[in-house]
C-alpha cells in the first residue's frame, strides 16, 4: 500500500477533472483486463443474465467502494442515528439529501466509466442482448440475412458453431455498433450534465473566481497540517500513556481537545455572504470565547449544516481513506 501513497496522494489533490480522469483512466484499464481475461459468453439461455452482470454488477461494486473511501461519506453518517429527531426536520432531510447528492455525483465517475468502456468495447452488450428474448428486438434484428438468427442468436458470439462465420461476424457488428451508440451517447450525456452543473454552480457562487481559488488552496493545506498535526499529537499522547504505564508514574498532563470541540469542526460548514471563514475550523477557532476549555462556552453551534453551495462543494470534498 504505501508504494501506491504517492499516486492516490496525487489524486486527492487533484479536485479537478485531472483527478477524475486518472479515476477514470484506471477504471478503464481494469475494464479492459476483465473483459480480455475473465470475461467468457456462455452462448446459452444465461447470456442476458451473464451479460448483465458482468456489465452492472462491477459498477455498483465501484460505487459501493466509492462511497466507502470517500471521507465525505464517513463524515456525513458518523452519529447519524444520534440525530434522527433533528433529520426529521423537512429543512435538514434535504440539506442532507443535497450533501449526499454531491457525494454521489463523485461517487458515479467509476462506474460510468466502466459502463461506457464497457459499452464501447461491446463484448458485454453482445452477449446479453444475444440472450434477450425481446421478440420486437428479435424481429428487428433477424431478417432473410440472418437465417439461424431466431433460432439460435444465442450462439453467435461463440466462436467453433455450425452458423458460418460471415453471418456471425455480420450480426455480432451490427449489434457491437448499437451498443458503441449507446457508449458514446452516455459520455455525451455525462458531459453535457457536468458542464451545464459546473456553470449552474458558478453562476451562482457568492464569492469571485480568484477568492474560489484561494479558498480551494487554503481548504487543501488545512487538510494537509490538521493530518500532520493529528498524526504527532497522537503519537505523542501514545508515547506519554506508555511510558506512563511502564515506569509506574502519573501521567504528563497533556491537553487534548474535548468531545465537543471534535463534533464542531467535524460538522459540514455552510458559507454565508457575510462570513469571514474558509472552513468550520476557521470559524471555530475565531469565535470560540474560550479556547482554553472550549466545553465551558463554545460559541459555534453544534448544529450540523448541511447545505452546502454547490459551487463551494470542494471545500467539504471527500478524500481517499488510506
Amino acid at each position: 500500500m504505501d508504494k501506491f501513497k504517492p499516486l492516490l496522494s496525487f489524486t486527492q489533490k487533484q479536485q479537478t477533472n485531472l483527478g477524475f480522469g486518472l479515476i477514470a483512466l484506471i477504471t478503464a484499464g481494469s475494464e479492459h483486463i476483465f473483459s480480455v481475461f475473465a470475461f467468457k459468453c456462455p452462448c446459452n439461455d444465461l447470456n442476458f443474465v451473464y451479460g448483465n452482470v458482468c456489465l452492472l454488477v462491477p459498477a455498483l461494486a465501484l460505487l459501493i467502494l466509492s462511497y466507502m473511501l470517500s471521507n465525505k461519506t464517513w463524515k456525513l453518517f458518523t452519529g447519524l442515528c444520534l440525530r434522527k429527531s433533528r433529520l426529521c426536520r423537512f429543512k435538514h432531510a434535504i440539506g442532507f439529501l443535497c450533501v449526499f447528492l454531491q457525494i454521489t455525483t463523485t461517487a458515479m465517475v467509476a462506474p460510468l466509466s466502466w459502463i461506457a468502456v464497457a459499452l464501447l468495447r461491446g463484448v458485454y452488450f453482445e452477449c446479453s442482448m444475444t440472450g434477450a428474448n425481446i421478440t420486437l428486438f428479435r424481429r428487428q434484428l433477424c431478417n432473410e440475412k440472418f437465417p439461424h438468427c431466431r433460432t439460435e442468436l444465442e450462439k453467435f458470439p461463440c466462436d467453433g458453431t455450425s452458423i458460418p462465420q460471415s453471418e456471425r461476424v455480420a450480426l455480432l457488428s451490427i449489434i457491437r455498433a448499437e451498443s458503441q451508440v449507446l457508449g458514446w451517447i452516455l459520455i455525451g450525456s455525462v458531459m453535457a450534465f457536468t458542464f451545464l452543473l459546473t456553470c449552474m454552480a458558478r453562476c451562482y457562487s457568492p464569492i469571485s473566481y480568484m477568492q474560489l481559488k484561494f479558498w480551494r488552496v487554503y481548504t487543501q493545506k488545512e487538510s494537509e497540517f490538521l493530518d500532520s498535526y493529528t498524526d504527532k499529537h497522537a503519537e505523542n499522547l501514545a508515547k506519554r500513556n506508555i511510558s506512563s504505564f511502564f515506569d509506574l508514574t502519573k501521567p504528563i498532563p497533556m491537553k487534548s481537545p474535548p468531545r465537543q470541540a471534535w463534533e464542531k469542526i467535524s460538522s459540514f460548514y455552510k458559507f454565508r455572504s457575510m462570513d469571514r471563514y474558509y472552513s468550520i475550523l476557521h470559524k471555530y477557532v475565531c469565535t470560540c470565547e474560550d479556547l482554553e476549555n472550549p466545553a465551558v462556552r463554545p460559541s459555534v453551534r453544534s448544529e450540523n449544516d448541511f447545505s452546502n453551495p454547490a459551487a463551494l462543494a470542494f471545500v467539504d470534498e471527500g478524500k481517499l481513506v488510506l
